[in-house]
């Protein structure tokens, strides 16, 4: 048996309504929880416990207009209630898991139409299943989904039959990885987008579509790829460096900031002086992540500080993605041709070279300044303090999601981790 409750779990006054199911299978408790789309106001929601069950109750008023919206509210959550209990009850309990309460909920407030038919073809469903999320996916991912569909679209006039939802099997993850290196993609592009191709998948299960019992098990394995960034000693002569154009300048503390702050471009460009505050005697940095939207509250290091002070508490000037990454990598080339030999020579890296199919990720050795790209600052930050700063705070600036994950990003091997352990031992 299976019980539905609600939680209001935001600092803010008004705020959507947190839903967990709860339910028992082979002897073990579960507990999985999901954001509705219903909001309500903290001044008239009280959750308190009664035996072995957690209960909502709105608090009570005498005012008319307050009654009628805790009727409202109560009728509201009935129906989500009673959705979600439906849906346990005909599914199959190996299956439910947050995702699928995810998608129950979503159901709940974009059920398919019962005229409308959902596509079985898979460069179609991309386009179903864009429209049926448009208010959950970012414009980015959009844009990704976009582009995958492309190219199986591309995949399927070559192949000359359609590409169907139930035919996603072993034999077509074999024919698409070698249709992409056939065009000279990357094993790790080839990788990330049958990983999507199985979201959509899994996606049109969900709703009724008929898949492939192999589905599950597909996978593309990883390349090792290789992990860039500037050094401590190579930092500080970019720090040094003098240049003789304005707009390197401002690239080049653009860069520091970014270094030791290890914010993603899309956020760090946007910094303005607006977001620093004083707690404390201590410099804070507070804006919202662009792709996460968390609120992130950051110490100014020290680098970053000497740059607004040189600015008269300014950030540099603005400037797009596009010019960051051309300019700095002139600043690190002009450096690294002075007096900083490492920022010049030739290490293995991948990068976008122009091939006979268009532009493609080519794995080689490089120039280590035509290897710096916006997303360095990021890594750079990571590398640099990693057992300087407890993983727990890098993992906080960084957003990885696990240590693990974050091991991984800075190319942590397992015999590395030995190593640093054995310090402790001696």
């Amino acid at each position: 048996m299976a019980t539905v409750n609600f939680l209001f779990r935001s600092t803010k006054e008004n705020a959507p309504l947190n839903l967990r199911l709860l339910f028992r299978h082979n002897d073990k408790d579960h507990v999985l929880g999901t954001k509705t789309n219903f909001e309500v106001s903290k001044t008239h929601w009280h959750n308190y416990h009664v035996p072995d069950k957690i209960t909502k109750k709105i608090k009570g008023s005498k005012n008319l207009e307050i009654s009628n919206r805790q009727q409202e509210v109560n009728t509201e959550l009935n129906k989500i209630e009673n959705h979600i209990l439906k849906a346990f009850d005909e599914a199959d309990i190996n299956e439910v898991t947050k995702d699928w309460l995810k998608l129950q909920v979503d159901l709940f407030y974009n059920p398919p139409k019962k005229n409308a038919e959902i596509p079985t073809n898979l460069i179609d469903y991309i386009d179903f299943y864009i429209e049926y999320r448009k208010h959950e996916i970012k414009p980015t991912s959009t844009k990704k989904y976009n582009v995958i569909k492309s190219k199986l679209d591309r995949m399927q006039t070559e192949r000359k039959r359609p590409i169907l939802i139930q035919d996603i099997n072993d034999n077509f993850k074999n024919e698409f990885v070698a249709y992409q290196k056939s065009k000279g993609y990357a094993q790790n592009t080839i990788q990330r987008e049958l990983v999507f191709v199985k979201t959509f998948c899994k996606h049109a299960r969900f709703l009724g579509l008929e898949t492939d019992p192999q589905l599950d098990s597909l996978r593309v394995d990883k390349a090792k790829a290789e992990k860039i960034y500037l050094t401590f000693d190579e930092l500080e002569a970019i720090e040094k460096q003098g240049f003789e154009h304005d707009y390197l300048d401002n690239a080049r503390d653009w860069l520091i900031i970014s270094c030791y702050t290890g914010q993603r471009v899309s956020d760090f460009l946007r910094f303005t002086k607006d977001m620093v505050r004083i707690e404390n005697g201590k410099s804070l940095l507070e804006f919202r992540q662009t792709k996460t939207n968390k609120l992130m509250t950051l110490p100014i290091h020290k680098k970053v500080m000497q740059i607004l002070k040189k600015r008269n508490g300014n950030f540099p000037r603005s400037i797009s993605d596009q010019k960051y990454n051309d300019y700095i990598k002139e600043v690190c080339k002009i450096t690294g041709l002075n007096d900083t030999p490492s920022l010049t020579e030739l290490i293995q890296g991948s990068k976008l070279v122009e091939t006979e199919n268009g532009y493609r990720k080519v794995s080689a050795k490089y120039e280590k300044f035509d290897l710096v790209t916006s997303h360095i600052g990021r890594r750079s930050l990571a590398s640099n303090f990693y057992g300087t700063i407890p993983t727990t705070y890098l993992i906080y600036i960084t957003g990885h999601s696990t240590e693990v994950s974050f091991l991984n990003y800075i190319g942590k091997s397992n015999k590395d981790l030995a190593m640093e352990i054995s310090n402790y031992f001696n």
